[in-house]
């Protein structure tokens, strides 16, 4: 079990959440910034991989250029 906050604790407390408050809709505009700037620079990403949803099969596995695994008898 978690000790009762002091008066100086929450009053801490409630300062970083207004702090956070204020800071939010300046971080949020830099997040949208930095994606249209990644988008601009590099238009599609190459690596990007969807995760599946739930109950999807497995995707088939990459075809290789070498030769194909040997069948057990």
């Amino acid at each position: 079990m978690v000790a009762p906050l002091t008066p100086e604790q929450r009053r801490r407390r409630d300062q970083f959440e207004s702090l956070i408050g204020l800071m939010a809709p300046a971080l949020n505009l830099m997040l949208a910034a930095g994606d249209r700037l990644s988008r601009i620079v590099q238009p599609e990403d190459h690596e990007y991989y969807p995760a599946r949803p739930m109950g999807q099969e497995e995707p088939p596995p990459a075809v290789s250029a070498g030769p194909p695994p040997a069948r057990k008898p």
